[in-house]
């Protein structure tokens, strides 16, 4: 743990929302307070969009690697809502409702799924959308203020990004929110007719899964139903195009879904719905997890050493079929199948769910 910095390790470093998410349950509340915190303060947050990039390439949180990632975002909403619970910081609730409101306007199809991520890179530049010339912000805002936010991002210091631009980060607490808020909207507005990054436009289930998790939960936590109800349109995006004869596929892209799901796609989803079905019970949310779960137990699990496999036993044959444990970017399937089937056989009562966990 950089305990002067947050995080864990030297740069670049990475959000690791699994791992703050163990530190807030198990009672070191400060590593997970004191990383979250400087997240949110820090370049590796879109201050005027919302959302989290994947990484920073400081130890300081100050620059980004700029690619926005589904599977970072869903989580560390989740995380949001969850350390909020714990110490009612209002940076939290504001990141929450600012990267909920991103995760709706720029990465949800129109059908309902969620889109996977968004480039580094617009017109051949790396962070070229994001950053900022400090003559190009004083000429869209009045004198006040400007003063107001080269003060909060830091615009009256030297240049943070290739000696030559601005990326904003919060360097100093606010002196009139009303006055920020103008001249953030202000600059959000004209950052909007700038050349996009590239999107990723596949809808995969797993990350979406974990987007789906993060808003029911996050929108429960903070009573917002437009976030519940944005995670139940990418749900029946999930149901209605990518469940078929009673098993999953794990893409889709323009209408066509293709590739039979793995062991992150069942279980993730299976988490997600019981988010889900905390966040408003539905009857049919819960059949849904039965059948993701009966085709875990049918397909994936190790019977004899216990465990789920990352493919499915009717999975084209392998020249290894790997039972992978450990974290990566996200967190490991088998684990996420232990919680969400010790929470689902605590629903319905059925051993078999209680077992495999």
């Amino acid at each position: 743990f950089d305990a002067r910095h947050g995080g864990f390790g030297a740069a670049p470093k990475f959000p690791h929302p699994t791992d703050l998410e163990l530190c807030l349950r198990k009672g070191e509340t400060g590593i997970a307070h004191m990383t979250l915190t400087r997240m949110c303060e820090g370049g590796i947050y879109d201050q005027l969009g919302g959302g989290f990039c994947r990484y920073s390439v400081d130890q300081y949180w100050m620059i980004p690697h700029f690619e926005k990632m589904l599977y970072d975002n869903g989580p560390l909403l989740h995380l949001l809502a969850d350390a909020w619970l714990v110490a009612r910081e209002p940076m939290y609730a504001r990141c929450a409702a600012e990267t909920a409101g991103w995760i709706m306007r720029e990465m949800q199809a129109p059908e309902g799924g969620y889109f996977s991520s968004l480039d580094a890179d617009s017109e051949h530049e790396e962070g070229k959308f994001y950053v900022w010339d400090r003559e190009q912000v004083r000429s869209l805002l009045t004198t006040e203020e400007y003063q107001e936010v080269a003060l909060h991002y830091g615009l009256d210091q030297p240049p943070n990004f290739e000696n030559k631009h601005w990326h904003l980060r919060i360097a100093a607490a606010f002196q009139d929110e009303d006055l920020l808020k103008r001249a953030t909207s202000k600059l959000f507005a004209a950052r909007e007719k700038r050349v996009r990054p590239g999107r990723d436009e596949k809808i995969l289930v797993s990350w979406n899964a974990l987007a789906i998790r993060g808003m029911a939960h996050a929108g429960r936590v903070f009573g917002q139903p437009e976030w519940i109800e944005s995670a139940h349109r990418a749900l029946g995006f999930i149901r209605g195009r990518m469940w078929r004869g009673g098993r999953l596929l794990a893409t889709a892209r323009d209408g066509r879904a293709h590739l039979a799901a793995y062991l992150d796609d069942y279980a993730l989803l299976i988490a997600a719905l019981l988010e889900l079905i905390q966040a408003g019970f539905s009857p049919a949310d819960l059949e849904f997890a039965e059948q993701l779960a009966e085709v875990l137990l049918e397909q994936f699990e190790d019977k004899e050493g216990g465990g789920f496999f990352f493919t499915a036993r009717e999975h084209e044959q392998l020249l290894h079929r790997p039972k992978p444990g450990r974290d990566g970017a996200m967190a490991s399937g088998n684990a996420v199948a232990a919680c969400a089937l010790g929470r689902l056989a605590a629903l319905t009562g059925e051993d078999r769910y209680a077992r495999a966990a």
